[in-house]
Formats: C-alpha cells, sequence, structure tokens
C-alpha cells in the first residue's frame, strides 16, 4: 500500500510563485509514475505534469514554461515548482503515483492541496 501526502499549497497573488511536496510512503518502485492533477471547481480533474523514474516528464499546454516537476527517488518525494501564477491556476491538486504496467492495479492518489491564486 501506498500513501502520499502533499503540502506546500496555499493563497498567492498573480505572479508569484508556490512549491508543493508530494512524500510517499510505502512501496514504490522503480515503475512509477508520478503525477500532478488538478481540479477546479466545475471543471474535471486534468494531468498538470508527471515523471517517470528515469526523468522523463510531460506537461499540460498550460504550464509549459512555467511549472516544473522533479522527484528525488531516494526520498519517495516528488515536487512542482509553479512560477508565473494565474488565477487560472487556482485548484486543488492531486499528488498520483501509478505503476506505468498495471495502472489499473496499483493507482494512488493524495489527498489534496488548496492552491489559490488572487489578488
Amino acid at each position: 500500500q501506498v500513501q502520499l501526502v502533499e503540502s506546500g499549497g496555499g493563497l498567492v497573488q498573480p505572479g508569484g510563485s508556490l512549491r508543493l511536496s508530494c512524500a510517499a510512503s510505502g512501496s514504490i518502485s522503480s515503475t512509477y509514475t508520478m503525477g500532478w492533477y488538478r481540479q477546479a471547481p466545475g471543471k474535471e480533474r486534468e494531468l498538470v505534469a508527471a515523471i517517470t523514474s528515469g526523468g522523463s516528464t510531460n506537461y499540460a499546454d498550460s504550464v509549459k514554461g512555467r511549472f516544473t516537476i522533479s522527484r528525488d527517488n531516494a526520498k519517495n518525494t516528488v515536487y512542482l515548482q509553479m512560477n508565473i501564477l494565474k488565477p487560472e491556476d487556482t485548484a486543488v491538486y492531486y499528488c498520483n503515483a501509478r505503476d506505468q504496467y498495471r495502472p489499473l492495479k496499483y493507482n494512488y492518489w493524495g489527498q489534496g492541496t488548496q492552491v489559490t491564486v488572487s489578488s
């Protein structure tokens, strides 16, 4: 069993920065892709960024050039550095860990952390 705990959310002004962290406890194998998703009120959950154990990354078009995902495999932790934040980035951000070969069987979510971008 894997547990994911997010931290780092909060209120920030437009143009500001935040860094989210997600610490994983339990068995995270080298085949797990880690990712960040977000869900705004009235909208579906969407992928923000993902990173494989080998370091390959994938970003939503809306955050390219502003957000950076990274991971520390030794600490079982994934980070999301968010710069030049916009009001439309406001959402609950969820950490995800998924086995790339058995995604239906091994797919875990954190409890979410609120990010609010407002002046």
